[in-house]
């Protein structure tokens, strides 16, 4: 097996949450190892990420949807569908993080983490897979877990919940789809900079914790998950099924 392998020229792939941040660095991946991208956002402005794909010769589009919402993440496949005709890869990224104290967790946050993380990544996924077996083609989902997928954290009880639920998710749905040709595995990044840790960052005791733990010694950025992206997207993980890949700067093995 050469790189050719890592190529994915033909293939279109849907990656939520793919404004800036985690989501993007997935996306410029996909595009750069030659896929057409469906971007996707919360907000209605859609950044640079499509102009980026599209001075690499790529097709792309950027369709807005709040995936909190059932309705909204079926409408949102069925667009992507709409506009490019099939899906080949679909990386379920989006979802934000709420902390609080667990004794203070509010319902709201709860459900809205469940929500965005776990029932978001199964019915994307099921859409996906429902879609790919009438096509009785070969597809690749990968969801994004994440280091609290393994550990509780702390004042995330709803966020590391939902990502422990996404690695269960990941391991069940290539338990049912490997045989079909669906390869179902996810990434679970460790401490990247993102939004979504910029109050670590920001908080100095806490931000050197963070690094004193992490083996390599910094915060991991946004494209230190697009090898592991492409690989997951491509022919290269053909025999790999159900695995949640840890991308944390040697995190878990400290």
């Amino acid at each position: 097996m050469g790189l050719e392998a890592f190529q994915l020229k033909g293939k279109i792939a849907l990656v939520t949450g793919s404004r800036r941040g985690i989501g993007a660095a997935i996306a410029l991946a996909l595009a750069e190892a030659g896929a057409d991208v469906v971007c996707h956002g919360r907000n209605s402005d859609p950044g640079t990420v499509c102009e980026e794909i599209h001075a690499m010769g790529r097709r792309t589009t950027y369709l807005q949807a709040d995936i909190t919402d059932p309705q909204a993440r079926s409408t949102l496949f069925k667009r992507a569908i709409s506009e490019f005709g099939h899906l080949d890869i679909l990386v379920n990224n989006a979802g934000p993080i709420r902390r609080a104290p667990a004794a203070e967790y509010s319902m709201e946050f709860w459900d809205e983490m469940l929500a965005a993380h776990l029932s978001a990544a199964f019915q994307l996924s099921q859409l996906a897979g429902q879609h790919m077996l009438a096509r009785e083609a070969a597809g690749k989902i990968v969801n994004i877990a994440s280091l609290l997928s393994f550990q509780g954290g702390i004042r995330v009880a709803g966020y590391s919940s939902a990502k422990a639920g996404v690695a269960g998710l990941t391991k069940a749905l290539a338990n049912e789809w490997a045989s079909k040709g669906i390869n179902v595995n996810a990434i679970a990044p460790g401490y990247i900079v993102t939004d979504n840790t910029a109050a670590l960052r920001e908080d100095p005791g806490r931000n050197q914790q963070i690094l004193s733990r992490i083996p390599a010694g910094r915060w991991g950025e946004p494209a230190d998950l697009a090898g592991a992206a492409v690989f997951l997207c491509s022919a290269a993980s053909n025999y790999v099924h159900g695995h949640v890949l840890v991308v944390d700067g040697g995190w878990l093995s400290f």
